[in-house]
């Protein structure tokens, strides 16, 4: 499918072109963007995260399957392509041969921030993930490349977890060897340091 770079894509479009794509794109606000490949420890920490959360799941034997990377529409035309999202089973089940892209909210999303993304992550994805009615989003802060506004000052490696009350995240941020307290998995034993060095 072959895409003018001038022109706004539909959402259906944005699925239509996804499914011939080779490379990897966020629609937002009907633009194309192009997502480059980040760092390797940014692998790591999303897939920490994702055989942490399967091994929670597990233990509480619940419908719902981790995924890396599947997308997530969160307005009218616009799709994001997050590290790591939570989704129950029965929202898949019946779309298995269509791209991974969710028209639902996820159950829970986590964003592991770069140095091109920090903006996005901390100011635009927080507002269309709330307005979506992701209940829990997880921003995971390594480097840290949030401004201090976000993560605080002096600037230190953070894992900052929004949790949706009454339709608006509150977030609380969790640092060294501070235990993360999840709503969705209270049981969860990571500290801030395991996850953001990938459980090394």
């Amino acid at each position: 499918m072959n895409i003018a770079k001038t022109k706004k894509l539909t959402f259906q479009e944005y699925l239509d072109f996804c499914e011939t794509s080779q490379e990897r794109y966020e629609l937002v606000r009907g633009e194309l963007q192009l997502m480059t490949p980040p760092a390797w420890l940014h692998y790591r920490i999303a897939k920490f995260l994702e055989r942490a959360f399967d091994d929670e799941i597990a233990k509480l034997n619940l419908p719902w399957e981790t995924y890396r990377e599947p997308g997530q529409q969160t307005e009218e035309n616009t799709s994001r392509l997050p590290d790591v999202v939570i989704v129950p089973m029965e929202a898949i089940e019946d779309h298995l041969d269509r791209p991974a892209i969710l028209t639902i909210p996820a159950l829970l999303v986590v964003e592991v921030v770069s140095d091109s993304t920090a903006l996005q992550d901390y100011r635009e994805k927080v507002t269309e993930y709330q307005n979506k009615g992701i209940r829990e989003y997880w921003i995971a802060d390594s480097d840290p490349f949030g401004a201090a506004k976000y993560i605080g000052s002096p600037k230190r490696p953070t894992v900052s977890i929004y949790s949706l009350v009454n339709g608006v995240y509150q977030v609380k941020r969790f640092q060294e060897s501070d235990r993360v307290i999840s709503p969705t998995f209270p049981a969860l034993q990571l500290t801030a340091e395991q996850i953001l060095r990938a459980g090394r």
